[in-house]
């Protein structure tokens, strides 16, 4: 069997990287079956089970504590397609805590010399106190599903060398393999023994609010898995966006925490920021609350204004003076901002459109912040009352 080492990219898409047919059914894990009350329920999932006695998690939108998204028990995140995602322990120092695995049945089986391009998608959750590589996926011809609590040391078929230590957005785990032929289960997680894991310790965001239960572990939400037969006409694009583009399509997110009994309505608004993915000006869940937030003040207090400040980074500044579709940023952000405001009952003539550019670096960027994270908390919209 061919093994091919995954190439890592940074991805936010809203339905997936693949269009083509997936033989993953509920790749996005929307489907579930009764009511979700606690972890440990991925079975609950339609078409997932655990693949070992340790139980994998199912998070989704619920009123059920620590289970809900994008607010859980182990951290903050958008799911990255639809409303749901899995969660799974990749690595725990010295195996204090077992790992976690999920499993499914393609609905279709593999075919004997045929290429096949596989992908799902990563996110550390920020009670994480480890961060790992070799995340994989594993094809094989009989399911596991055993009560056992032992970790699964197996060769799959996709594997990454890269530590995945983001808190926020997601990260591509992507390869192409030729199947042996009579494969019929797909199994993600992590397969190596643990002495030949590269690991480090996860540092807290500086300055985060995000409250999450720390896990002496590798703890890793999982969402958007697509397998599909390739041909010439569907090539497998797991990183096209880093070899044709180069663009970072990593989105920050910053949990809001406002007392709103204890605050005052120009307290509540300026809490708010909102942010996005090179050249994009789509608004994501979290800052669809936050909007919501600031349309209830604008209605309760008729008499203010808001201003509405827009931002581009710099690389959307350069690349934007030779590409109609990622110029004027900032202009496209505020828009959206004001259409979804609008569309909440705030009326326009209350709207102050503010166009700032990339001259003015968010205020909460930090020297341990990497480039790539620098400019995904500039890429954003603030607010003033006035």
């Amino acid at each position: 069997m061919k093994n091919i080492t995954a190439i890592a990219c940074a991805l936010f898409l809203t339905g997936g990287l693949f269009a083509q047919d997936n033989l993953v059914d509920n790749g996005s894990f929307e489907q579930s079956v009764g009511r979700v009350k606690r972890m440990g329920s991925i079975s609950q999932c339609e078409g997932w089970a655990s693949a070992t006695g340790v139980k994998a998690d199912y998070f989704l939108p619920t009123k059920e504590p620590g289970i809900n998204t994008p607010d859980n028990l182990y951290g903050f995140e958008e799911p990255m397609d639809g409303d749901a995602y899995a969660g799974i322990v990749a690595f725990s120092y010295g195996d204090k805590i077992p790992r976690s695995y999920i499993t499914t049945r393609l609905n279709e089986t593999l075919k004997k010399g045929k290429k096949y391009c596989a992908q799902y998608n990563v996110s550390l959750a920020e009670g994480s106190k480890y961060a790992v590589n070799q995340m994989g996926m594993l094809f094989s011809k009989k399911q596991f599903e055993s009560d056992s609590k032992a970790n699964l040391i197996e060769n799959p078929q996709v594997k990454t060398d890269e530590i995945y230590n983001a808190q926020f957005g997601w990260y591509s785990v992507c390869g192409v393999f030729i199947a042996e032929g009579g494969e019929k289960y797909l199994t993600l997680g992590n397969f190596n023994s643990s002495q030949d894991i590269k690991n480090e310790k996860n540092k807290p965001l500086k300055g985060s609010k995000i409250k999450a239960e720390a896990i002496v572990a590798a703890y890793y939400y999982i969402d958007d898995v697509t397998v599909y037969e390739m041909d010439e006409d569907t090539p497998c694009e797991c990183n096209s966006n880093i070899e044709e583009e180069d663009y970072s399509t990593l989105i920050y997110q910053k949990q809001i925490n406002v007392d709103e009994s204890k605050s005052t309505p120009k307290q509540i608004v300026e809490a708010q920021q909102i942010f996005f993915g090179f050249g994009q000006d789509e608004l994501t869940t979290q800052s669809k609350l936050s909007l919501d937030a600031i349309a209830k003040v604008m209605i309760a207090n008729p008499l203010v204004r808001l201003q509405i400040n827009g931002y581009f980074d710099v690389m959307e500044d350069e690349v934007g003076a030779e590409k109609a579709e990622y110029s004027g940023m900032d202009r496209k952000r505020v828009n959206a901002v004001m259409e979804y405001l609008k569309a909440k009952s705030v009326a326009s003539a209350r709207l102050i459109e503010s166009n700032q550019g990339s001259d003015i670096d968010y205020a909460e960027i930090v020297e341990s912040d990497d480039e790539e994270v620098k400019q995904a908390k500039n890429r954003r919209v603030e607010f003033i009352l006035r």
